[in-house]
């Protein structure tokens, strides 16, 4: 009986995604089952308007420099907050999760009001504050996961042979938390490349591609909002299993060093 549950809960789970990665290939622009035959029509219908490429890359955009910015913040947060007493540390902790537990609504309401408040423009500048904002405790959450198991006695030793905080942080602590830093920042890209309810409220002029596919849904019933959807869906789990792979190779060596140790 759990077998069967576990079945049909993994069913209920990725049946509409196949149903939208089937439909994708349909050959005809009618969505019912069963399909006609199998094309690349509307990948190559996709592609060949300005305006997705313009939203696509506008995503990529705003992924890398969201990436960029919370990784440097992200990291100096975590380093910080580890070195507080655990006393000073708590709040902080979940001051830090709090922005994860509100409504997307909430944060969009209030940016787009701080924004008009200090006078600056919606740009794919603001979605990359408000992309910020969003993913910070998700990349800090993860740093400190790791931070936390942290030998710091290695910086100590960096010290005592002469090393001066700036050159311990980057010769001694950097290359060490590298492997979790690369794989928190590429989580970092792949939540701000879906991001969809935050950005509605910040952006502009320039939609990103979760924008895109929701303003072709509002027009009209587009067999390519499918392809959309396929092409969106790849690049998150690319980008996933990138980081899930850096992070797992992160911890399997440093299982290796635990028991070479010992």
């Amino acid at each position: 009986m759990l077998r069967a549950y576990l079945s049909g809960y993994m069913f209920f789970l990725f049946a509409p995604i196949a149903i939208i990665v089937l439909f994708s290939f349909n050959s005809s622009p009618g969505l019912t089952f069963p399909i006609d035959g199998l094309s690349l029509r509307w990948y190559e219908t996709l592609l060949s308007k300005p305006d997705f490429v313009h939203s696509l890359v506008n995503s990529f955009k705003v992924g890398f420099y969201t990436s960029v910015v919370t990784t440097i913040l992200g990291t100096l947060a975590a380093l910080a907050m580890i070195r507080l007493k655990r006393s000073y540390r708590q709040p902080f902790e979940w001051l830090n999760f709090a922005p994860i537990g509100l409504p997307g609504l909430f944060l969009g309401i209030a940016l787009v009001t701080l924004f008009g408040q200090i006078g600056l423009p919606r740009s794919l500048l603001t979605v990359t504050i408000a992309h910020v904002l969003f993913t910070l405790p998700f990349f800090v959450e993860t740093m400190r996961s790791r931070v936390n198991y942290f030998d710091h006695s290695l910086e100590e030793a960096a010290r005592d042979l002469g090393a001066s905080p700036f050159q311990t942080l980057k010769l001694v602590t950097i290359p060490i938390l590298a492997p979790t830093i690369v794989g928190a920042s590429i989580l970092t890209f792949a939540l701000s490349f879906d991001e969809f309810i935050i950005t509605v409220f910040v952006s502009g002029n320039d939609t990103t591609l979760p924008m895109y596919i929701w303003s072709m849904m509002r027009r009209t019933v587009d067999p390519s909002i499918n392809a959309a959807s396929v092409l969106a869906l790849a690049l998150s789990i690319v980008v996933l299993a990138a980081g899930g792979l850096t992070l797992w190779l992160q911890r399997k060596r440093a299982v290796a060093a635990r028991d070479a140790n010992n």
